[in-house]
């Protein structure tokens, strides 16, 4: 995981260097906001630690432009500023969290982790054409909205999830839904079908695929 850490101050942007990269973390350096633009943009991190006062550009300024094309990389202030006002400005700009200066490592370091736990729990599955946005439960095909029932949505993420996998009848049926006594299978065909219909999916973009007396798979065609 790469983290960025835009802050001026040397002595504070070390430590926090330091302690990160003895947890693991890749980290990279910024000491004013218009380059912590710049590499948050380009190259990507994983989460970005935010100063407010920074030279070039402000912190407040600089989250504002990286949301403007990322809406979705975690952005914690760490800064002094810490009245209500100041919160809430930094919330609307587009922040995640906001730690006041001074802080314990500790404490910064368990909202890193939560943030990553967040970030990876909102992760889009894809396959093939259709996209499925897990914190919204949304489904998109080409990039229109598919509505499905939620049977249908659990057994696509399902399917998706174990993708390039054989999932059994059985096993189907008890981890969707959660039956796990002798039950007709057949069931399955019927969901089955109403996803490929949904999804407008023909023999040659089907992605789920039947596997003769075992269950279903799917994969990218």
């Amino acid at each position: 995981m790469k983290i960025l850490i835009a802050e001026d101050e040397k002595g504070i942007a070390g430590f926090l260097k330091q302690g990160l990269e003895e947890e693991g973390y890749d980290v990279l350096i910024a000491d004013n906001g218009k380059i912590a633009c710049e590499i948050a943009l380009k190259q990507k991190p994983d989460l970005i630690l935010l100063d407010w006062t920074m030279p070039q550009m402000t912190g407040l300024e600089a989250c504002r432009t990286i949301r403007k094309k990322d809406t979705t990389t975690p952005i914690l202030f760490v800064t002094a500023k810490d009245t209500v006002q100041e919160t809430i400005e930094g919330l609307k700009a587009g922040a995640n969290d906001y730690i006041k200066k001074p802080f314990s490592f500790e404490e910064l370091l368990q909202r890193i982790k939560i943030h990553f736990r967040y970030k990876s729990e909102s992760e889009e599955l894809v396959i093939d054409k259709t996209v499925i946005v897990l914190p919204r439960h949304e489904v998109y095909q080409d990039g229109m909205e598919v509505a499905l029932t939620q049977k249908e949505y659990d057994l696509l993420v399902y399917l998706v999830k174990n993708k390039g996998k054989v999932c059994s009848r059985q096993q189907i049926i008890e981890d969707v839904w959660n039956i796990h006594f002798d039950y007709d299978t057949g069931v399955i065909d019927v969901f089955i079908n109403a996803l490929r219909k949904k999804l407008q999916l023909t023999k040659e973009d089907d992605f789920i695929k039947a596997v003769r007396g075992v269950g279903y798979i799917a994969n990218d065609t």
